[in-house]
């Protein structure tokens, strides 16, 4: 699992530390998040069925970043606690965000007093060798937001930036 950071902007909050992994497959990847921390005091969106649905990283949600080596295009996973997700392709920074293609996703959570973990597996073509980013939105019970990340580019919290992308992966499982 890789230790992720909370953005230096973000005031601290009722999770205390966040964790994920994840690994490629013959048919897409597997990934895990774990929260630490007051999971009573977060907003986790009620349980819903397994959906393409937009807007998920306005409340609490984990992300993943996949850039194949080769050019600047990029495909972005939003995975909420719900168990709803969304894939979004993009041909460079923010620029040309279109839905990506995906065979299925599947999302599940599960939470104790000190710890929730949501766990993906996604069905979607992804190349490899490839830079990826975790990240992680939490909101709390009083509407502020944080943003966690492997690392971030200076300035405001910005997922999108290659500085977020810090793990490499070169072979499937």
């Amino acid at each position: 699992m890789h230790q992720l950071v909370l953005h230096p902007d973000c005031a601290p909050g009722p999770i205390t530390a966040v964790s994920a992994s994840v690994t490629p497959t013959a048919a897409g990847c597997r990934a895990r998040f774990r929260f630490e921390g007051d999971i009573a005091r977060i907003k986790v969106p009620v349980h819903a069925a397994s959906e393409r649905t937009d807007f998920l990283w306005k409340t609490t949600c984990c992300e993943i970043f996949w850039r194949p080596d080769g050019g600047p295009g990029y495909r972005e996973f939003n995975l909420s606690p719900s168990g709803r997700w969304a894939c979004y392709d993009f041909d460079d920074f923010r620029l040309n965000s279109r839905d990506g293609p995906v065979e299925a996703i599947a999302v599940a959570c599960s939470q104790h007093d000190r710890e929730m973990v949501l766990e993906a597996t996604i069905a979607s073509a992804l190349l490899l060798p490839a830079q990826v980013a975790l990240n992680a939105i939490i909101e709390d019970a009083g509407g502020n937001i944080q943003y966690w990340a492997l690392a971030f580019p200076e300035g405001r919290p910005e997922f999108h930036a290659e500085a977020c992308r810090t793990i490499r992966l070169e072979e499937r499982a």
